[in-house]
């Protein structure tokens, strides 16, 4: 492949994954990252491009400050933005700030520059199951309790889950601006739980952190009944690329496995391949003692009532029979991800050691 093609957020979990099949394509590709002199994130994706065909540029742009996006745009057939913090409800301080802002204004900006570069064909957008529903309470009220991309989130606020809220308003902004001019598309990429090896090293990434928990000890005495989509960040990475090369993709895909993985289960997969890991957790935590200490970790009562032992299926046939996605077995996912984690931990006892 010969085309241009612009990533955002470049240094992120899954725009590492992005940058990297890209390259290995053959495309010339451009990724935006917020800090040029930040080598820890820029780095690795200059090492991406040392051993594969395709080219790489770095361009530096904020999600707050359109100006960088333009430049970096210029030339490009296809556009790919990937930038938004992915946080967890205990990660985020202030809503707005923290998510609402960079999804709105950062897709606002991108859009924009979209606008101003003739060249580019379609658009496409890194958005979430949770543009979808706000609570898993919404799936069940779903045709056949099932999660499918007809839906729309209408439950979240800024203060009741605000980073699916901030993604649901993004979206909503990305398709009033492809339906009002004819010369770019818009393809919306659904993941849920992304979780698999990080390219780039340590990320931020919400999927990141919440993993952190179970695999540090923090469900040592037992896990509660939560459970979540999955999709490995490859496969996340795949989508994103098929819905660009595709000419008859459109609309939005969920990504991610046909069935929910619990903390346990996920717990029970390291296990097996790991049993000594004693701060992996062995026994679910009763229903009714996470709902009286739950409050003590964050958890409120309405958040429990509505998500606490519920699962549902999930429609991927889209993303299978349209952008043609093999997903990765969850065993894989989740074993590649916890090598990944633990090869992190080493790397960082090292550095400290080092510095002693």
């Amino acid at each position: 492949m010969t085309d241009t093609v612009l990533v955002t957020g470049g240094s992120g979990f899954v725009a590492g994954h992005l940058v990297a099949q890209l390259l290995d394509a053959g495309y010339a590709v451009r990724a935006s990252v917020r800090d040029l002199a930040r080598t820890d994130k820029v780095q690795p994706l200059r090492d991406l491009a040392a051993t594969r065909p395709g080219t790489l540029e770095l361009f530096e742009a904020d999600l707050l400050d359109g100006g960088g996006f333009t430049a970096a745009m210029d030339g490009c057939t296809r556009a790919f933005h990937v930038a938004s913090p992915f946080l967890m409800p205990e990660q985020i301080e202030d809503g707005r700030r923290d998510v609402l802002d960079p999804a709105i204004i950062g897709t606002r900006n991108v859009i924009d520059a979209v606008n101003a570069t003739p060249s580019v064909e379609r658009l496409v957008l890194t958005s979430t199951v949770g543009a979808i529903f706000g609570d898993y309470v919404d799936v069940l009220a779903m045709r056949d309790q099932t999660l499918r991309e007809e839906y729309v989130n209408e439950t979240s606020t800024l203060e009741n889950n605000p980073y699916h809220y901030a993604k649901t308003r993004a979206e909503n902004l990305a398709w009033e601006a492809a339906r009002a001019q004819e010369r770019w598309s818009l393809v919306c990429i659904n993941p849920g739980l992304v979780l698999g090896p990080s390219i780039g090293g340590p990320s931020d990434s919400g999927s990141l952190f919440l993993m952190n928990e179970l695999m540090s000890g923090y469900f040592f005495y037992g896990a509660p009944d939560f459970s979540f989509t999955v999709a490995d960040v490859r496969d996340v990475a795949t989508a994103h690329v098929r819905a660009a090369e595709l000419d008859d993709a459109h609309g939005r895909y969920i990504v991610a496995r046909p069935e929910m993985l619990s903390f346990l289960e996920m717990a029970r997969i390291i296990r097996s391949r790991h049993p000594r890991r004693v701060l992996i957790p062995r026994h679910p935590v009763p229903d009714a003692a996470v709902r009286v200490l739950g409050p003590r970790f964050g958890l409120t009562p309405d958040y429990i009532a509505k998500h606490l032992g519920i699962r549902f299926a999930v429609d991927n046939s889209r993303s299978v029979d349209e952008l043609g996605i093999d997903y990765r077995a969850a065993e894989q996912t989740i074993l590649d991800h916890f090598d990944d984690w633990r090869q992190g931990r080493r790397r960082t006892r090292e550095r400290v050691s080092a510095a002693v």
